[in-house]
């Protein structure tokens, strides 16, 4: 499973009708340090590149409108905010980074899960956005990742790590975290083999296809 963090991306506001709107934006094309390396490995790092989501937020769904996106409290499907399909979901992206617009209800602020969130992110504990994604087929899209060195140059900021960029995924939600770096086992699951840079990735294919949930926290 892997998942991604931004920090200091989500704004809270009270409507006049007893609903809130709650605003966010994962930014794209930031560099994560997912791991120091240890005494004895090298750092791992990680870049979200520009529009890497845009896929399943721009194409329109089989049935007409947009796909199904859903917001989410860490990472559970259980404990819904809001979804695109319901209405109550706005998501826009752009080269810079993936914004939206959650508008819940008072009902849904009775619930002990929401309030417990919105409590969260009024005092300032719960910053983070993370989005959920899987990666295409290879069938679909050949290189949706590029894995590279960084070189050794600590001068520069450059510590012979290794680099994964996310350069197409599906996106199926996103979340309202307060964990920013990534737990261990997920940072174990990613493809770590370097490789020479190759061409910008097709457009994606049938995401139903796809056997692995995959996501990212920065």
């Amino acid at each position: 499973m892997l998942s991604g963090f931004a920090d200091g991306g989500l704004e809270l506001r009270r409507k006049s009708d007893g609903s809130a709107r709650l605003a966010g934006r994962f930014p794209y094309n930031k560099r994560a340090v997912l791991s120091d390396g240890g005494r004895t490995g090298r750092p791992k790092k990680e870049v979200i590149a520009p529009r890497a989501f845009e896929y399943r937020i721009e194409t329109p769904s089989e049935h007409g409108g947009k796909k199904d996106i859903h917001l989410l409290s860490g990472h559970d499907f259980g404990k819904p905010l809001a979804s695109v399909r319901s209405g109550t979901l706005d998501i826009q992206d752009s080269a810079e980074a993936v914004t939206f617009t959650a508008t819940i209800s008072e009902e849904m602020q009775e619930v002990s899960y929401v309030k417990d969130v919105l409590a969260a992110v009024s005092t300032g504990l719960a910053i983070g956005i993370s989005p959920g994604f899987r990666l295409p087929p290879k069938r679909a899209v050949p290189e949706p990742e590029l894995i590279e060195d960084e070189g050794h140059d600590p001068e520069n900021g450059a510590h012979n790590a290794i680099i994964r960029t996310v350069l197409s995924a599906l996106l199926y939600e996103l979340s309202v975290v307060t964990r920013p770096a990534y737990p261990e086992a997920q940072i174990e699951e990613r493809n770590w083999e370097t490789k020479p840079r190759n061409l910008v990735p097709t457009v994606p294919g049938d995401e139903l296809l796809f056997p692995h949930l995959k996501r990212w926290r920065l």
